[in-house]
Protein backbone atom coordinates (compact mmCIF):
# COMPACT_ATOMS: atom_id res chain seq x y z
CA UNK A 1 0.00 0.00 0.00
CA UNK A 2 1.75 3.59 -1.24
CA UNK A 3 2.72 5.64 1.50
CA UNK A 4 0.78 9.08 2.46
CA UNK A 5 2.23 11.84 0.46
CA UNK A 6 4.01 13.80 3.00
CA UNK A 7 2.51 16.90 4.35
CA UNK A 8 3.39 19.94 1.15
CA UNK A 9 3.06 23.57 1.57
CA UNK A 10 1.38 23.28 -1.95
CA UNK A 11 -1.86 22.28 -0.20
CA UNK A 12 -1.14 24.63 3.02
CA UNK A 13 -4.10 27.61 3.20
CA UNK A 14 -2.50 31.02 1.56
CA UNK A 15 -3.16 34.38 3.14
CA UNK A 16 -5.02 36.55 -0.09
CA UNK A 17 -2.13 38.43 -1.62
CA UNK A 18 -1.96 42.26 -1.42
CA UNK A 19 -0.53 44.87 -3.53
CA UNK A 20 2.14 45.94 -0.11
CA UNK A 21 3.01 41.92 -0.61
CA UNK A 22 2.50 39.35 -3.21
CA UNK A 23 4.35 37.10 -1.93
CA UNK A 24 2.80 37.00 1.89
CA UNK A 25 2.29 33.69 3.30
CA UNK A 26 3.39 30.31 2.65
CA UNK A 27 1.90 29.28 -1.00
CA UNK A 28 1.84 25.79 -3.06
CA UNK A 29 1.37 25.15 -6.13
CA UNK A 30 -1.76 23.98 -5.33
CA UNK A 31 -5.11 24.13 -3.58
CA UNK A 32 -5.86 26.81 -1.49
CA UNK A 33 -8.95 27.47 0.76
CA UNK A 34 -7.85 31.48 1.66
CA UNK A 35 -8.85 32.61 -1.74
CA UNK A 36 -12.23 34.22 -2.90
CA UNK A 37 -14.89 31.58 -3.17
CA UNK A 38 -15.88 31.58 -7.24
CA UNK A 39 -19.30 30.57 -7.58
CA UNK A 40 -19.43 27.73 -9.94
CA UNK A 41 -22.53 25.69 -12.21
CA UNK A 42 -20.90 22.66 -13.02
CA UNK A 43 -17.41 23.03 -13.06
CA UNK A 44 -17.48 26.69 -14.31
CA UNK A 45 -17.86 29.61 -13.22
CA UNK A 46 -21.73 31.19 -12.96
CA UNK A 47 -22.10 33.21 -15.66
CA UNK A 48 -22.64 37.45 -14.78
CA UNK A 49 -25.80 38.99 -14.22
CA UNK A 50 -26.99 41.12 -17.09
CA UNK A 51 -25.67 44.34 -14.88
CA UNK A 52 -22.52 43.03 -14.76
CA UNK A 53 -21.91 42.82 -18.49
CA UNK A 54 -22.41 46.78 -18.40
CA UNK A 55 -19.70 48.57 -19.85
CA UNK A 56 -16.44 48.04 -17.91
CA UNK A 57 -14.39 51.54 -16.64
CA UNK A 58 -10.54 51.38 -18.00
CA UNK A 59 -8.26 48.77 -16.38
CA UNK A 60 -6.31 50.11 -13.71
CA UNK A 61 -2.98 50.45 -12.70
CA UNK A 62 -3.82 48.93 -9.69
CA UNK A 63 -5.34 45.58 -11.60
CA UNK A 64 -3.07 45.14 -13.65
CA UNK A 65 0.18 45.12 -11.20
CA UNK A 66 -2.43 42.05 -9.00
CA UNK A 67 -2.24 40.29 -11.76
CA UNK A 68 0.77 40.63 -12.33
CA UNK A 69 1.57 39.60 -8.69
CA UNK A 70 -0.65 36.32 -9.51
CA UNK A 71 1.58 35.49 -11.96
CA UNK A 72 4.75 35.68 -9.89
CA UNK A 73 3.02 33.69 -7.74
CA UNK A 74 1.90 31.08 -9.93
CA UNK A 75 5.51 30.22 -11.17
CA UNK A 76 6.96 30.27 -7.36
CA UNK A 77 3.83 27.90 -6.72
CA UNK A 78 4.47 25.63 -9.81
CA UNK A 79 7.88 25.12 -8.88
CA UNK A 80 6.61 23.73 -5.35
CA UNK A 81 4.33 21.68 -6.91
CA UNK A 82 6.59 20.11 -9.71
CA UNK A 83 9.32 19.16 -6.51
CA UNK A 84 6.38 17.39 -5.20
CA UNK A 85 5.31 15.78 -7.93
CA UNK A 86 8.45 14.60 -8.56
CA UNK A 87 8.91 13.11 -4.89
CA UNK A 88 5.61 11.34 -5.51
CA UNK A 89 6.23 9.88 -8.57
CA UNK A 90 10.14 8.61 -7.21
CA UNK A 91 8.89 7.01 -3.83
CA UNK A 92 5.51 5.58 -5.45
CA UNK A 93 3.37 7.43 -2.47
CA UNK A 94 0.14 8.12 -2.68
CA UNK A 95 -1.42 10.97 -4.80
CA UNK A 96 -3.24 13.80 -3.58
CA UNK A 97 -6.32 12.88 -5.20
CA UNK A 98 -7.15 16.84 -5.85
CA UNK A 99 -4.40 16.30 -8.45
CA UNK A 100 -6.19 13.27 -9.76
CA UNK A 101 -9.63 15.17 -10.34
CA UNK A 102 -10.11 16.22 -13.61
CA UNK A 103 -11.09 20.00 -12.76
CA UNK A 104 -7.93 19.83 -10.66
CA UNK A 105 -6.75 22.73 -13.03
CA UNK A 106 -9.39 24.40 -11.79
CA UNK A 107 -9.07 23.93 -7.86
CA UNK A 108 -5.44 25.18 -8.05
CA UNK A 109 -4.47 28.98 -6.77
CA UNK A 110 -3.43 29.31 -10.76
CA UNK A 111 -6.47 28.03 -11.55
CA UNK A 112 -8.81 29.53 -9.10
CA UNK A 113 -7.52 32.60 -10.29
CA UNK A 114 -7.79 32.36 -13.90
CA UNK A 115 -11.40 31.55 -13.78
CA UNK A 116 -12.11 33.83 -11.52
CA UNK A 117 -14.29 36.60 -13.10
CA UNK A 118 -12.12 39.62 -11.51
CA UNK A 119 -9.73 38.71 -14.53
CA UNK A 120 -10.82 40.71 -17.20
CA UNK A 121 -7.27 42.64 -16.86
CA UNK A 122 -5.86 39.64 -19.03
CA UNK A 123 -9.31 37.93 -20.57
CA UNK A 124 -8.52 39.43 -23.68
CA UNK A 125 -4.53 38.69 -24.43
CA UNK A 126 -4.27 35.80 -26.81
CA UNK A 127 -1.93 34.30 -24.67
CA UNK A 128 -4.42 34.20 -21.89
CA UNK A 129 -6.26 31.89 -23.28
CA UNK A 130 -3.10 29.79 -24.58
CA UNK A 131 -2.20 29.72 -20.67
CA UNK A 132 -5.53 27.85 -19.77
CA UNK A 133 -4.90 25.16 -22.40
CA UNK A 134 -0.99 24.58 -21.27
CA UNK A 135 -2.20 24.43 -17.89
CA UNK A 136 -4.98 22.05 -18.28
CA UNK A 137 -2.47 19.87 -20.02
CA UNK A 138 -0.01 20.02 -17.77
CA UNK A 139 -2.53 18.61 -14.83
CA UNK A 140 -3.77 16.14 -17.50
CA UNK A 141 -0.71 14.57 -18.13
CA UNK A 142 0.42 14.98 -14.43
CA UNK A 143 -2.35 12.66 -13.18
CA UNK A 144 -1.52 10.14 -16.16
CA UNK A 145 1.74 10.21 -14.36
CA UNK A 146 0.28 9.93 -11.16
CA UNK A 147 -1.81 7.05 -11.51
CA UNK A 148 1.17 4.68 -13.07
CA UNK A 149 3.06 5.58 -10.15
CA UNK A 150 0.04 4.67 -7.50
CA UNK A 151 -0.01 1.45 -9.08
CA UNK A 152 3.68 0.61 -9.51
CA UNK A 153 3.45 0.72 -13.27
CA UNK A 154 7.03 1.63 -15.00
CA UNK A 155 6.68 5.32 -16.25
CA UNK A 156 7.61 5.06 -20.35
CA UNK A 157 10.32 8.05 -20.55
CA UNK A 158 8.47 9.66 -23.53
CA UNK A 159 5.71 10.46 -20.52
CA UNK A 160 7.63 11.96 -18.43
CA UNK A 161 9.77 14.11 -20.85
CA UNK A 162 5.66 15.15 -22.89
CA UNK A 163 4.90 16.33 -18.92
CA UNK A 164 8.42 18.50 -18.86
CA UNK A 165 7.84 19.92 -22.03
CA UNK A 166 4.24 20.97 -21.31
CA UNK A 167 5.42 22.83 -17.69
CA UNK A 168 7.89 24.58 -19.52
CA UNK A 169 5.30 25.84 -22.12
CA UNK A 170 3.10 26.94 -19.39
CA UNK A 171 5.62 28.73 -17.67
CA UNK A 172 6.54 30.30 -21.01
CA UNK A 173 2.93 31.50 -21.06
CA UNK A 174 3.10 32.61 -17.99
CA UNK A 175 6.19 35.07 -18.53
CA UNK A 176 4.87 36.39 -21.75
CA UNK A 177 2.07 37.00 -19.85
CA UNK A 178 3.28 38.77 -17.18
CA UNK A 179 5.86 40.70 -19.79
CA UNK A 180 3.34 42.04 -21.51
CA UNK A 181 1.16 43.26 -18.61
CA UNK A 182 4.19 44.99 -17.50
CA UNK A 183 4.40 46.54 -20.82
CA UNK A 184 0.79 47.52 -20.04
CA UNK A 185 2.16 49.28 -17.16
CA UNK A 186 4.98 51.38 -18.62
CA UNK A 187 3.21 52.02 -21.82
CA UNK A 188 0.10 53.79 -20.88
CA UNK A 189 -0.33 57.61 -21.29
CA UNK A 190 -1.01 58.66 -16.86
CA UNK A 191 -3.09 61.16 -18.08
CA UNK A 192 -5.75 59.51 -20.31
CA UNK A 193 -5.32 55.82 -19.39
CA UNK A 194 -4.51 54.96 -23.41
CA UNK A 195 -1.41 53.03 -24.43
CA UNK A 196 1.59 55.20 -25.24
CA UNK A 197 2.90 55.36 -29.32
CA UNK A 198 5.81 52.92 -27.70
CA UNK A 199 5.14 49.87 -28.84
CA UNK A 200 2.43 50.86 -31.47
CA UNK A 201 3.67 50.39 -34.51
CA UNK A 202 4.92 46.75 -33.08
CA UNK A 203 1.50 45.55 -32.11
CA UNK A 204 0.14 46.82 -35.55
CA UNK A 205 2.81 44.64 -37.54
CA UNK A 206 1.85 42.18 -35.51
CA UNK A 207 -1.59 42.15 -36.44
CA UNK A 208 -0.88 43.19 -40.35
CA UNK A 209 1.13 39.72 -40.29
CA UNK A 210 -2.42 37.92 -39.32
CA UNK A 211 -4.19 40.01 -41.95
CA UNK A 212 -1.68 39.22 -44.42
CA UNK A 213 -2.17 35.73 -43.70
CA UNK A 214 -6.17 36.09 -43.74
CA UNK A 215 -6.01 34.97 -40.41
CA UNK A 216 -7.78 38.27 -39.39
CA UNK A 217 -9.25 41.60 -40.55
CA UNK A 218 -8.54 44.69 -38.38
CA UNK A 219 -9.63 48.65 -38.74
CA UNK A 220 -7.69 51.89 -37.79
CA UNK A 221 -9.65 54.79 -36.53
CA UNK A 222 -7.82 57.91 -36.19
CA UNK A 223 -9.31 60.20 -33.78
CA UNK A 224 -9.39 64.06 -33.06
CA UNK A 225 -10.55 66.12 -30.64
CA UNK A 226 -12.40 69.24 -32.73
CA UNK A 227 -11.08 72.85 -31.64
CA UNK A 228 -8.99 71.29 -28.85
CA UNK A 229 -6.80 74.44 -28.72
CA UNK A 230 -9.96 76.82 -28.05
CA UNK A 231 -10.84 73.93 -25.18
CA UNK A 232 -7.21 75.48 -23.72
CA UNK A 233 -6.98 78.54 -24.38
CA UNK A 234 -10.15 79.43 -23.05
CA UNK A 235 -10.12 77.55 -19.87
CA UNK A 236 -6.82 76.64 -19.42
CA UNK A 237 -4.48 73.51 -19.84
CA UNK A 238 -5.86 71.98 -16.30
CA UNK A 239 -9.35 71.58 -18.10
CA UNK A 240 -7.84 70.74 -21.28
CA UNK A 241 -6.24 67.81 -19.83
CA UNK A 242 -9.53 66.76 -18.41
CA UNK A 243 -11.41 66.84 -21.98
CA UNK A 244 -8.56 64.72 -23.11
CA UNK A 245 -9.16 62.35 -20.36
CA UNK A 246 -13.20 62.25 -20.51
CA UNK A 247 -12.47 61.38 -24.33
CA UNK A 248 -10.43 58.53 -23.63
CA UNK A 249 -12.11 57.65 -20.83
CA UNK A 250 -15.15 57.35 -22.93
CA UNK A 251 -13.81 55.55 -26.21
CA UNK A 252 -12.16 52.87 -23.87
CA UNK A 253 -15.56 52.40 -22.33
CA UNK A 254 -17.60 52.16 -25.25
CA UNK A 255 -15.29 49.71 -27.43
CA UNK A 256 -14.61 46.25 -26.86
CA UNK A 257 -12.08 44.91 -24.53
CA UNK A 258 -9.59 43.49 -27.68
CA UNK A 259 -9.52 46.74 -28.97
CA UNK A 260 -6.87 49.24 -28.23
CA UNK A 261 -6.63 52.96 -27.89
CA UNK A 262 -3.39 54.52 -28.90
CA UNK A 263 -2.29 58.71 -27.44
CA UNK A 264 -0.98 59.80 -30.86
CA UNK A 265 -0.23 62.61 -30.13
CA UNK A 266 -2.12 65.80 -28.59
CA UNK A 267 -5.23 65.85 -28.81
CA UNK A 268 -4.92 62.95 -31.33
CA UNK A 269 -5.88 59.12 -30.81
CA UNK A 270 -5.76 56.16 -32.65
CA UNK A 271 -7.74 52.93 -32.11
CA UNK A 272 -7.19 49.46 -33.64
CA UNK A 273 -9.84 47.34 -33.79
CA UNK A 274 -9.35 43.69 -34.56
CA UNK A 275 -12.29 40.77 -35.34
CA UNK A 276 -13.94 43.88 -37.03
CA UNK A 277 -15.69 44.49 -40.67
CA UNK A 278 -16.15 47.99 -41.26
CA UNK A 279 -19.56 48.35 -41.29
CA UNK A 280 -19.24 46.94 -37.65
CA UNK A 281 -16.64 49.47 -36.44
CA UNK A 282 -18.40 52.73 -38.21
CA UNK A 283 -21.21 51.37 -36.05
CA UNK A 284 -19.43 51.61 -33.12
CA UNK A 285 -17.53 54.96 -34.18
CA UNK A 286 -20.66 56.48 -34.55
CA UNK A 287 -22.07 55.29 -31.48
CA UNK A 288 -19.27 56.93 -29.65
CA UNK A 289 -19.40 59.89 -31.42
CA UNK A 290 -22.46 61.06 -31.14
CA UNK A 291 -22.61 60.55 -27.14
CA UNK A 292 -19.49 61.85 -26.52
CA UNK A 293 -21.17 65.64 -27.70
CA UNK A 294 -23.58 64.48 -25.38
CA UNK A 295 -21.15 64.09 -22.19
CA UNK A 296 -20.55 67.86 -19.78
CA UNK A 297 -17.40 68.94 -19.22
CA UNK A 298 -17.53 70.93 -15.71
CA UNK A 299 -15.10 73.69 -14.79
CA UNK A 300 -15.14 76.14 -12.21
CA UNK A 301 -16.03 79.63 -13.19
CA UNK A 302 -17.65 78.69 -16.74
CA UNK A 303 -20.80 76.64 -17.83
CA UNK A 304 -20.11 73.51 -18.71
CA UNK A 305 -19.26 72.79 -21.92
CA UNK A 306 -19.54 70.02 -24.41
CA UNK A 307 -16.72 68.64 -26.63
CA UNK A 308 -16.40 66.58 -30.10
CA UNK A 309 -14.58 64.56 -32.35
CA UNK A 310 -13.77 63.85 -36.13
CA UNK A 311 -13.12 60.03 -36.73
CA UNK A 312 -10.98 58.65 -40.00
CA UNK A 313 -11.22 54.91 -40.54
CA UNK A 314 -9.33 52.88 -42.59
CA UNK A 315 -9.02 49.12 -42.84
CA UNK A 316 -5.65 47.91 -42.24
CA UNK A 317 -4.36 46.48 -45.78
CA UNK A 318 -2.31 43.24 -46.30
CA UNK A 319 -0.64 44.99 -49.42
CA UNK A 320 0.80 47.75 -48.07
CA UNK A 321 2.74 49.20 -45.09
CA UNK A 322 1.43 49.67 -41.99
CA UNK A 323 2.55 53.16 -41.92
CA UNK A 324 0.38 53.42 -45.35
CA UNK A 325 -2.97 52.21 -43.38
CA UNK A 326 -2.16 54.70 -40.78
CA UNK A 327 -2.08 57.56 -43.07
CA UNK A 328 -5.39 56.38 -45.19
CA UNK A 329 -7.21 56.78 -41.55
CA UNK A 330 -5.33 60.28 -41.10
CA UNK A 331 -6.01 61.26 -44.85
CA UNK A 332 -9.82 60.35 -43.46
CA UNK A 333 -9.63 62.49 -40.40
CA UNK A 334 -8.43 64.94 -42.09
CA UNK A 335 -11.58 64.76 -44.55
CA UNK A 336 -14.29 64.48 -41.59
CA UNK A 337 -12.98 67.84 -40.85
CA UNK A 338 -12.98 69.83 -43.80
CA UNK A 339 -16.76 68.74 -44.07
CA UNK A 340 -17.68 70.64 -41.13
CA UNK A 341 -15.76 68.41 -38.03
CA UNK A 342 -17.94 66.29 -35.68
CA UNK A 343 -18.22 63.32 -38.45
CA UNK A 344 -17.12 60.28 -39.54
CA UNK A 345 -15.16 59.50 -42.67
CA UNK A 346 -14.20 56.30 -44.04
CA UNK A 347 -11.35 56.32 -46.59
CA UNK A 348 -11.63 55.68 -49.85
CA UNK A 349 -8.72 56.21 -52.95
CA UNK A 350 -10.89 59.97 -53.97
CA UNK A 351 -9.42 61.62 -50.34
CA UNK A 352 -5.72 60.89 -52.04
CA UNK A 353 -6.17 61.65 -55.17
CA UNK A 354 -8.21 64.66 -54.05
CA UNK A 355 -4.98 65.66 -51.55
CA UNK A 356 -7.36 66.29 -48.87
CA UNK A 357 -4.71 66.66 -46.30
Amino acid sequence: MPSERPHSEDYVPVPALSRASPHRGVAGAGFSRALPYIPMEGGVPKKKSPAATEREEPISHGEIRDAISVLEQALFNHVQWTDALNITLICHLRPDERDLSPNAHRECRLGQWYYNENTRVVRTNPNFTELEEAHREVHRRAAHLLGLSASRQEIPMADYEQFTHELKRLRLQIETLKRELEDEIYNVDELTGASTRVGMLTKLREQHELVKRKLETCAIVMMDIDKFKDVNDTYGHSIGDQALATFAHHVMRNTRPFDRLFRYGGEEFLLYAPHTDMISVRRMIERIRSELEKIEIISPGYAPFFISASFGIAILDPDVPVMDSIERADLAVYAAKARGRNRTVIWDPSLERAGTK
